[in-house]
């Protein structure tokens, strides 16, 4: 059945890359590792006798040029090396189908199509703003973008210049920044807002937060940016996430996620009481309270009345003070909640678990910024339900 696809005659002359007719050169046998196991099969190999190049146009009709790995296989691996470790997905493959290959085979392949569905999604992002505009019968009610980071462990080269967090300024991982894309069309009974199924999709990189910017904007604008009625930004207060929002969505609704603002208030109850537990608690509730009912200047003008007089302690607790005052504006919940609008960033933290943490920061691993960014690809094509759309491209 291969060998149908591989050899015989071709009614349509083959032209070089150069434009040169390639001229036949014989068949050439190849061997093939499908999910039947291995198969031998006996292709044309054509050459062009001005630069020497050389096609199998039956490797070309199987997707097999430059491996020896059928397209079955590869994606059997590229699935098992995405789930866990390689040698995992190498005992897996044996178990499951009596394939038998090397952990440093499973590697390779799964990073191989990791970069290939990178190259896919660029090309989309690419070419999505050359596409048709909004459709008024397909508008988008509300569209929730959401992006945060989370450290990957590196090889040692992969390091050098890289500053850490610790007090040494040791770095042991690179971030990992990743966003994702979800729907709302409704609320539940008490006004809850409910996540569309099956409408989160994912997009991240180790990289600059410029690049990631547009990687974020390209799949938002894949998923229909453009015919969403309303925009919401959910992130933390980091300087980078608000610096993409106005940036690349200056049409949306920026909310801090509840669960980080809370943090803050919680750290400046902390600076102002120190170690008294119980005042700490009590004011700490009572702040928590202020700050859903969105009077964050009430909070503001409180905490300014209780300044330490350590001025260590008061240059921590002015720096809180400061980070409420400038965000004040995306912290007005109660607002939100009566919008029926999602608070918290939980479903990009959640995705920070399992598309990155779950497979690329297990114990003892270590990672290269290539390597890593393949697996981070292939899972997030995977998480976002896009497999199929990946292989079915290639197909055509």
């Amino acid at each position: 059945m291969l060998a149908e696809h591989g050899s015989g005659r071709r009614e349509q002359e083959l032209l070089c890359r150069c434009g040169q007719r390639l001229e036949s050169r014989g068949v050439r046998r190849k061997e093939l590792m499908t999910i039947l196991g291995p198969v031998a099969y006996d292709r044309s190999r054509y050459q062009c006798p001005r630069c020497q190049a050389v096609r199998y146009p039956g490797d070309e009709a199987l997707d097999v040029v430059g491996t020896t790995r059928s397209p079955g296989l590869r994606r059997m691996m590229a699935r098992a090396g995405s789930q866990s470790t390689f040698k995992d997905g190498r005992d897996d493959l044996k178990i499951y189908a009596g394939l038998e290959v090397s952990a440093k085979d499973v590697e390779r392949v799964a990073e191989r199509i990791g970069q290939e569905m990178d190259i896919w999604s660029r090309e989309e992002r690419e070419q999505m703003p050359a596409e048709d505009g909004p459709e008024p019968d397909k508008d988008i009610p509300l569209m929730y973008i959401s992006y945060d980071g989370t450290g990957v462990p590196m090889r040692p080269e992969e390091l050098v210049g890289v500053k850490g967090k610790h007090a040494d300024g040791v770095a042991k991982t690179r971030e990992a920044k990743l966003g994702c894309v979800f729907t709302q069309t409704t609320v539940d009974e008490e006004g809850r807002p409910i996540r569309d199924p099956d409408s989160t999709t994912f997009a991240g990189a180790i990289e600059r937060a410029e690049v990631f910017g547009w990687r974020i904007y390209g799949e938002a604008w894949r998923r229909g940016l453009a015919r969403a009625r309303r925009v919401v930004v959910l992130g933390d207060g980091a300087e980078w996430v608000k610096n993409l929002a106005e940036m690349h969505f200056p049409q949306a609704l920026s909310i801090i996620d509840l669960y980080h603002a809370r943090q803050h208030i919680s750290a400046l109850c902390r600076t102002l009481v120190g170690s008294d537990e119980k005042k700490m608690e009590r004011r700490r509730q009572r702040w928590w309270a202020l700050l859903d009912a969105g009077r964050v200047e009430t909070i503001i003008f409180q905490a300014r009345r209780f300044l330490p007089e350590d001025p260590d302690l008061k240059k921590a607790a002015e720096i809180e003070i400061r980070y409420l005052d400038k965000n004040k504006e995306r912290m007005r919940y109660n607002t939100f909640r009566a919008q029926g609008l999602f608070v918290g960033s939980g479903v990009v933290e959640a995705g920070c678990k399992t598309v990155i943490g779950q497979r690329l920061k297990q114990s003892g691993m270590e990672w290269s910024v290539r390597g890593a960014n393949a697996i981070i690809a292939l899972r997030c094509i995977m998480k976002s339900n896009r497999l199929e759309d990946y292989w079915e491209s290639r197909t055509a």
